[in-house]
């Protein structure tokens, strides 16, 4: 039995410009740090039971990996030409589909099982490339590049993605002092709804040459960010946020919703210096850079709306950042 764990990851700015059609005409940049919110896989061994089971949201046992409806499972088993004789489940600390990279921690920490299951042990930029290539170009998904690699490096980083499809990676080293206050100035909430953001992204991805000096502000903005963040400046950085969720918002007409709008507004209007959603938008979670002593005003506030759109799965999500990607906590096949 093999047991591997990968965290998911908060995106501050940048997010977008790690698509393939906006890199390949103009660096893309994204800074993002990971958080103590884990996919856990788990692969197992079945050699007497001659099946493929699969156990997620649903349970699936099948005789070939062809016949599995879960789409990154199915391409990677037949990628890897493992037939039958598996076991695989996964568990998450948050629902899918929240905005914080879990599909892609999914993709890094099944990558790194199934070739430990095979006796390899794949470097850290194999991990990330592979799970890129296992779902942009297996699986087909119009998504980026930065989860996989955040979800394997772990840590605050700059990402940047070059015309080549190189990625750069580009560590933030925070006094400790400075990281606890970052977190503590921050506030995630789980909206309690859950996207697919594959529709969000292929107009994102149809709109790229329309907003391309949008896209590169965006780009652009990751060096400023990383340099107030150095120096403790979070009511700064706060404002960067809202210019990066206003110009967000313009990139696709379903990043943002009435009942997200109205979050958004509460959270600004009690205090907090900017925020934005995660992942592509239209749900998932929300996050505010806030004054320490504006957090509970911010907190019934947001509340206040939840409650009155009766989204019974809106909470406060309490994280703290991360320096480990993936990782393989438990091997028995050594």
């Amino acid at each position: 039995m093999i047991v591997v764990r990968a965290p998911l990851r908060i995106s501050f700015v940048g997010g977008g410009t790690d698509l393939p059609d906006f890199y390949r005409r103009y660096t893309g940049r994204v800074l993002s740090t990971t958080v103590d919110k884990y996919i856990y896989v788990v692969v197992n061994k079945t050699p007497l039971i001659p099946k493929i089971s699969a156990r997620y949201k649903i349970s699936e046992t099948v005789d070939r990996p062809d016949q599995l409806q879960h789409t990154r499972i199915k391409a990677a088993l037949l990628d890897l030409k493992l037939k039958k004789g598996i076991e695989i489940a996964s568990f998450g600390d948050l629902p899918a589909k929240t905005g914080l990279g879990s599909s892609s921690s999914f993709s890094v920490a099944l990558l790194m099982a199934l070739n430990a299951l095979q006796g390899k042990k794949i470097k850290s930029f194999e991990a990330a490339e592979s799970s890129c290539r296992l779902e942009i170009d297996l699986v087909g998904e119009p998504i980026g590049k930065q989860d996989q690699y955040a979800a394997t490096f772990g840590g605050i980083n700059i990402f940047e993605f070059k015309r080549d499809d190189s990625v750069n990676i580009i560590p933030v080293y925070l006094d400790y002092k400075i990281r606890l206050e970052f977190e503590n100035h921050l506030l995630v909430f789980f909206t309690g709804i859950t996207r697919d953001a594959s529709s969000v992204l292929k107009e994102q991805k149809v709109n790229i040459n329309k907003k391309m000096f949008t896209l590169k502000q965006m780009a652009d903005s990751v060096f400023e960010f990383k340099t107030l963040l150095e120096s403790g400046n979070f009511k700064e950085m706060g404002k960067m946020l809202h210019q990066g969720w206003l110009r967000k918002k313009s990139l696709a007409s379903k990043i943002s919703s009435g009942f997200i709008d109205q979050l958004y507004k509460a959270g600004i209007n009690n205090g907090a210096w900017g925020g934005k959603i995660h992942g592509a938008g239209g749900g998932g979670c929300i996050s505010f850079l806030t004054p320490v002593d504006k957090k509970n005003a911010i907190r019934q506030a947001v509340k206040k709306v939840a409650k009155s759109h009766k989204l019974s799965g809106f909470k406060e999500v309490p994280i703290r950042f991360v320096q480990s990607g993936a990782e393989i906590i438990f091997n028995s096949e050594r």
